[in-house]
């Protein structure tokens, strides 16, 4: 193993798992963000000074990639912003085989990540109340009564607090709203939140959530710049989007197809050439990505830790190891691989099965299996390495998420790192119209589930990946489109809240499966560990706060399914 994860990485690991919320929290500088917090007085203090407002406006998102978030002093190679709950969200299901990392906590329901009073409880916790009390400041700055000058401020600040409360509902609720509306989501903290109410603030049933959140699009979507464009700001689109987004995840599937369609307005698909750039796959926004997040060379998770904090050390392989030795997918033995199956279904006339590395080629050997690795990636030997370091072959290793900054990037991973990451693609909509269409009518769906799927695969052939996965009641082309999303948008963080709200089972053992040994669990609905706890210092402040159960880890491999 490489000399430097024995080293401070291991210390990092270490100081994470001695954390006590309750006693070392405030020596760790995370104590202010441990609950959610009012902010009225700070701003009472500021709010007057000469252009403050556009000043938080600005920083609405500036934390969103490339900050230490939960705790600077230690560097976790998980805090790195928006993007590490991607991982956090997909790992948990069956579309992405660790072979050891980080963010195997939550892939091995790790007692340690669904235990209260742990760090890891508090990471996700710490951030995103972080980050919607910076939207509850700029609302609070810009007033009941917004001025024509502050709205687009505003419309922002609702845009992404509806996207943050969006993910804390599907991360917290232990049903889907589909399935159950009163399942309990999170707290509600918002601008007019005051400290005393804190102490008493129960979560929100999915219902109540969702119609707050829809609440706080309206109110963007009214306010909100059409002239607005930019990727790294959020945008009318970006608004429509997210209405998309909530109403699939409600089941309301008139609204969900309306505001898919409006959100695509300006958009058009990746061409199969932009997906598999060897260059700018992934790494750089094009005319498909609605919003994004950017990672810069001066921010924290670059400079410090040797860059190894951040999405392209998760992501990006193509790193050379004579040159910088760093990144945990690219030379720590850490990468994510799609799922055997998953691969095994994705014919070989689809482009985006480029984007993984064929299983077949490690029963390959010599120059045959240079050049096949030559098909993807101009450094085969890179590759060879980075599989050699975790222990196992080079079949679906992923090289969707390429390096940035080309050659001289590949060479040095603070350049390399230096990479922008889809937080909404048009191609999300194109999904979510055919998905809302199909459960009106499986006849429109399935066309346009059909003019989606021929743009990936021009030999797309309709009933080829209806698998059920437990839930026979969805219908087929439902189905069919649910595969389309696990390959299309495979490590963008939407497993997740889709196995949750098809209520469909994980399924990890299954013959030639590549999930690590003993942890090849196989389900009976969504698991248990896609389900957070709360961090305890939270419900002991907030007495109406009542927790989730901590899911107990399956004991053992589970019984092959048979596909």
């Amino acid at each position: 193993m490489n000399k430097h994860i024995l080293g401070c990485k291991a210390a990092n690991m270490g100081k994470v798992l001695s954390l006590s919320l309750l006693c070392a929290a405030a020596a760790t500088g995370c104590i202010d963000e441990t609950e959610p917090q009012s902010s009225t007085a700070t701003l009472d203090q500021v709010s007057s000074a000469p252009g403050i407002f556009d000043n938080f406006v600005s920083a609405l998102n500036s934390t969103h990639a490339g900050q230490f978030v939960y705790d600077p002093a230690n560097q976790n190679p998980f805090d790195f912003g928006l993007s590490s709950f991607f991982l956090v969200r997909d790992i948990m299901g069956h579309d992405i085989a660790t072979r050891g990392d980080w963010f195997s906590y939550w892939y091995e329901c790790y007692s340690g990540a669904y235990s209260p009073s742990s760090a890891y409880s508090q990471f996700p916790w710490t951030c995103y109340y972080s980050w919607i009390k910076s939207c509850n400041e700029v609302l609070s700055m810009a007033g009941s009564e917004v001025s024509d000058d502050m709205a687009d401020g505003a419309a922002q600040a609702h845009a992404i607090r509806a996207l943050l409360y969006l993910d804390l509902a599907q991360m917290y609720a232990p049903k889907a709203y589909t399935v159950d509306k009163t399942s309990l989501t999170v707290p509600l903290v918002t601008e007019t939140t005051t400290t005393a109410a804190l102490t008493d603030n129960p979560r929100l049933t999915n219902e109540e959530m969702y119609d707050f959140i829809l609440s706080d699009l309206d109110k963007a979507e009214e306010m909100m710049d059409p002239s607005h464009t930019d990727v790294y700001t959020p945008n009318i689109y970006f608004v429509y989007g997210l209405k998309a987004r909530t109403y699939l995840l409600m089941g309301n599937w008139a609204k969900a197809e309306e505001y898919a369609k409006m959100a695509q307005e300006k958009y058009t698909m990746m061409s199969p050439e932009e997906y598999t750039s060897q260059e700018t796959g992934f790494n750089t926004p094009n005319s498909a990505w609605i919003y994004a997040l950017k990672f810069n060379s001066d921010d924290p998770c670059i400079l410090e830790n040797d860059g190894d904090s951040s999405w392209g050390s998760q992501m990006c392989i193509e790193i050379d190891p004579s040159a910088s030795g760093c990144g945990y997918a690219a030379n720590y033995g850490q990468p994510h691989c799609i799922d055997y199956h998953l691969y095994q279904t994705i014919p070989a006339t689809d482009c985006r099965k480029k984007c993984y590395i064929d299983f077949a080629i490690d029963n390959m050997s010599g120059a045959e299996r240079t050049a096949a690795l030559g098909e993807y990636t101009a450094h085969p030997d890179w590759i060879e390495n980075c599989a050699s370091a975790s222990g196992a072959g080079v079949g679906g290793l992923e090289l969707k998420f390429r390096t940035g900054g080309g050659e001289t990037g590949r060479a040095n991973q603070k350049i390399g790192f230096c990479v922008s990451v889809p937080v909404m693609r048009v191609e999300e909509m194109m999904l979510i119209e055919a998905e809302a269409a199909a459960w009106q009518d499986e006849a429109r769906g399935k066309t346009l589930l059909t003019a989606f799927a021929t743009q990936r695969d021009p030999n797309f052939e309709y009933g080829q990946h209806n698998e059920s996965y437990g839930n026979t009641s969805t219908p087929a082309v439902v189905n069919e489109i649910w595969w389309q999303r696990r390959v299309e948008l495979w490590g963008e963080g939407f497993a997740m809240g889709d196995i949750k709200r098809l209520n469909k089972n994980v399924i990890r053992s299954y013959t030639n499966t590549n999930h690590k040994d003993g942890y090849q669990w196989n389900t009976e609905g969504p698991a248990p560990w896609m389900t957070l706890v709360i961090v305890q210092t939270e419900t002991n402040y907030n007495t109406a706060c009542i927790n989730n159960p901590s899911p107990t880890a399956p004991s053992g491999n589970s019984d092959p399914y048979v596909f």
